[in-house]
């Protein structure tokens, strides 16, 4: 099993494709699977369910996956240039190839004006793992952040009840917000401000700082417009008015 993943290691770009590919084939399988009908006469919504489910199955994996990797070896907690296992490195490898399926299939699906922010958002985090994949440092950074993906089940959930039309003060949505809210300001901010720190705090120590601390600060303020839209949705406002544009992120 070592060997194997040392060879992951050695040909990275063929990794990342073949995880590319990988998620493509998810898709294609997820497709099979029955769909609420109404999103079926929607071609917005009906692709927006298939890309969250994706999103879905990558979160459920990566989510579980870093947190794993940050028990069976948690000197990357403090070690985030250099410290690794072998399953670490396929964790980003693997996430990696997701974040570049996903790039294309918003791109090529003809939604990209639409999601220009998960572009934008998907663009960070390509350049920051490409770079942790081929020169192999900074790859616990990726795995702690990757521990974002944890909220996002609850954030994908949540975009899919409402999607099927599920009322905001019914047990199963208002389970799923609370834990939402939770497991964003512990998993997603806790993560993204752990690791800005880190890197303020050792800047003169680490390689390529500015590269990555503008690419943190980018990252926190999209999460921190994410969190307000949240807390204004599902906490202070009851009813969300939408403005009519077929945007990817909505309250």
């Amino acid at each position: 099993m070592d060997g194997w993943l040392i060879e992951v290691q050695r040909r990275p770009i063929l990794s990342i494709f073949c995880s590319s590919v990988a998620f493509r084939l998810v898709h294609t399988l997820l497709k099979l699977l029955p769909r609420p009908r109404i999103i079926e006469f929607d071609p917005w919504k009906k692709w927006k369910w298939e890309n969250l489910s994706v999103s879905l199955v990558h979160s459920l994996l990566t989510g579980t996956w870093s947190i794993f990797c940050v028990f069976q070896y948690p000197v990357m907690v403090y070690e985030i240039r250099s410290a690794f296992t072998p399953l670490a490195y396929l964790l980003v490898t693997v996430s990696t190839g997701y974040f570049i399926h996903d790039a294309g299939g918003i791109i090529f699906g003809g939604y990209a004006r639409e999601s220009w922010e998960f572009l934008l958002h998907h663009v960070l985090v390509i350049w920051t793992f490409l770079y942790a994949v081929l020169t192999s440092h900074y790859v616990a950074g990726a795995v702690l952040a990757l521990f974002v993906e944890v909220n996002s089940v609850f954030l994908h959930l949540r975009l899919m009840l409402k999607m099927t039309g599920v009322a905001k003060d019914s047990p199963v949505y208002t389970i799923n917000k609370l834990i939402n809210i939770f497991t964003y300001v512990s998993f997603r901010l806790g993560a993204q401000f752990y690791l800005t720190f880190y890197i303020v705090v050792n800047y003169s120590l680490l390689d390529h700082a500015f590269y990555f601390l503008v690419s943190m600060m980018l990252m926190n303020i999209m999460m921190l417009i994410y969190f307000h839209r949240l807390l204004r949705a599902d906490f202070f406002t009851k009813h969300c008015h939408q403005n009519g544009n077929q945007k990817f992120v909505q309250d």
